[in-house]
C-alpha cells in the first residue's frame, strides 16, 4: 500500500518538473517521427511493388506476344521478385536498407543476375536509417540516464539528501517509486506511437507484444544499472556531473565501441568471397562457353539433367538449348563459390549474435529486426525463393526448348509465378 501511494506522489512530482516533461516530450517527438518514417518507408516499398507487378505483367505480356519461338521468349522477358515488408518491418528496417528486396530476372545464370545490384550509397548505409529500432537501441539508453543518473546526487546536493533518509521508512520506499515512475513514463510516451504503428500496419497482437517486452526489457536494465550504480559506494562522493560522465562512458561502450570491434574482429574471422568475384567468375565461365566445344557444355550439363541426353542434337544453326545449357553450367561453375557466400554470411551472423550478448543495444536492435523479419536471414531467405523460382523458370521451359516445341501463347500463360515460390 505504502509503494502504490508513494507512486501517486512521485507522479504527481514529476509532471510539476517542467524539464522532465520536457525531456518526454522530447522522447515522445521522436517517437513519432520513428514510426511515421517508418511507416512511410514501409507504405512506398509496398507500393514500389505493386506498381512494378502491374508494370511487369503489361511488360511481360507485351514481349510474350511477339515472340517467334520460347528460345527468344525466355531471354527477352523479365520476371519480378521481390520481398514484401513485414507489418513490423516499418519499426526495424533492418538489412532492407543493405540488401535488394526487388529483382528482375530472366533465363540467364541466375547467381550473377542476384549479386548484380546497384551499389547503395556507403555514407548513407553507414549511417543507417533513423526507425524505431534506432530510437530503442541507441537513443533510448540516453534518455534513462537523463532522467535517473541524479536520482540521489540532485537531493544530495541541495542538502535535502539525510533529511529524506530520516524521514523515510526504508531508502527503497524513497528511491525506487521515483525510478519506477520517470522509467514507466519513458516508456510510455514511446511505445505510444509505436503501438499505433502497430495497429495501422496490421502487425498482430503477438508480434506486438513481443517487440514491446523487447522495449521494457531495455528500458530495465538500463533503469537497473543506473539504479545500481547510482546506490553504490561508486558514486558516493561523486556530483551529477560525474555520475552522468561514467554512465555515458558505459554506453559509448557498448552502443559504439563493442559493435564497432565486434564487426572488425568477425570480418577477420571469417573470410568469404564477394558477390563481385562470384558475378566476375560466373561471366567469365559463359563467355568462354561460346569458345568451346559444344561437348563440354553438354557433358557438363547431363551431369545434373540427364534426362535431355537423347535432345542435344545440334543443327547447322544457332539453338536455343545449347545457350541456356552453358548459362546454367556457368551457375554451376560458381555454386561453390555461391555456397560459401551464404555460409560466410550466415556464419557472420551467427557470430554478431553472440557479441551481442556484450551489448544491449545491439542485441536489441538484433531482435528487433529478427520480429520484424528484417535481419540478414530473412534476406538470405529471399534469395533462396529467387533460386528456386529460378529452378521453376527452367524447368518450364527446357521440355519446349528441347523438344522444339511450337511456340504457342497458351502455353506462355502457364508461366510460373513468383508468389508460388515466395516463403516470406
Amino acid at each position: 500500500m505504502r509503494f502504490f501511494s508513494n507512486i501517486r506522489r512521485e507522479a504527481g512530482f514529476l509532471f510539476k518538473q517542467k524539464y522532465l516533461l520536457g525531456i518526454l516530450g522530447i522522447a515522445f517527438s521522436l517517437s513519432i517521427f520513428a514510426v511515421w518514417s517508418g511507416l512511410s518507408e514501409m507504405q512506398s516499398q509496398s507500393t514500389t511493388i505493386e506498381r512494378l507487378k502491374e508494370k511487369d505483367k503489361i511488360d511481360r505480356d507485351s514481349v510474350i506476344a511477339h515472340q517467334p519461338d520460347y528460345g527468344m521468349a525466355a531471354y527477352y522477358t523479365f520476371n519480378l521478385t521481390y520481398s514484401e515488408p513485414s507489418s513490423l518491418a516499418f519499426a526495424a528496417i533492418g538489412q532492407r536498407d543493405i540488401y535488394p528486396w526487388k529483382h528482375r530476372i530472366r533465363m540467364l545464370a541466375i547467381e550473377g543476375q542476384i549479386y548484380e545490384t546497384d551499389a547503395d550509397n556507403p555514407e548513407l548505409s553507414f549511417l543507417g536509417r533513423f526507425d524505431f529500432a534506432f530510437l530503442i537501441s541507441i537513443l533510448l539508453p540516453l534518455f534513462v540516464i537523463l532522467l535517473l543518473h541524479d536520482l540521489r546526487s540532485s537531493e544530495r546536493e541541495a542538502g535535502r539528501y539525510d533529511l529524506l533518509l530520516t524521514t523515510a521508512v526504508k531508502q527503497k520506499f524513497l528511491w525506487f517509486p521515483r525510478a519506477f515512475v520517470m522509467s514507466s513514463a519513458l516508456g510510455g510516451v514511446i511505445l505510444a506511437p509505436f503501438i499505433v504503428g502497430a495497429i495501422v500496419s496490421g502487425a498482430s497482437f503477438v508480434e506486438t507484444a513481443f517487440t514491446i517486452m523487447v522495449v521494457v526489457a531495455h528500458i530495465l536494465f538500463w533503469t537497473l544499472l543506473i539504479f545500481w550504480y547510482t546506490s553504490s559506494r561508486l558514486s558516493s562522493n561523486q556530483n551529477s556531473t560525474k555520475i552522468a560522465s561514467v554512465l555515458l562512458s558505459v554506453w559509448i561502450l557498448v552502443s559504439v565501441l563493442i559493435p564497432v570491434a565486434s564487426d572488425v574482429a568477425i570480418d577477420n574471422m571469417v573470410t568469404s568471397p564477394s558477390g563481385a568475384d562470384i558475378l566476375l567468375t560466373q561471366r567469365e565461365a559463359v563467355n568462354d562457353a561460346w569458345d568451346l566445344p559444344e561437348s563440354d557444355t553438354w557433358d557438363a550439363f547431363l551431369a545434373d539433367y540427364p534426362q535431355w541426353k537423347d535432345h542435344i542434337d545440334m543443327g547447322p544453326t544457332f539453338e536455343w538449348k545449347w545457350y541456356y545449357a552453358f548459362q546454367q553450367v556457368g551457375d554451376k561453375k560458381v555454386s561453390e563459390l555461391s555456397k560459401a557466400y551464404q555460409q560466410a554470411t550466415l556464419k557472420k551472423d551467427t557470430l554478431a549474435g553472440k557479441f551481442a550478448l556484450l551489448s544491449p543495444p545491439m542485441l536489441t536492435q538484433r531482435l528487433m529486426s529478427s520480429l520484424a523479419k528484417t535481419d540478414t536471414r530473412a534476406a538470405m531467405q529471399y534469395e533462396q525463393d529467387i533460386r528456386a523460382y529460378h529452378k521453376a523458370l527452367r524447368h518450364f521451359y527446357y521440355p519446349l526448348l528441347f523438344t522444339r516445341a511450337e511456340y504457342r501463347l497458351e502455353t506462355m500463360s502457364t508461366l510460373p509465378k513468383f508468389s508460388d515460390y515466395s516463403t516470406q
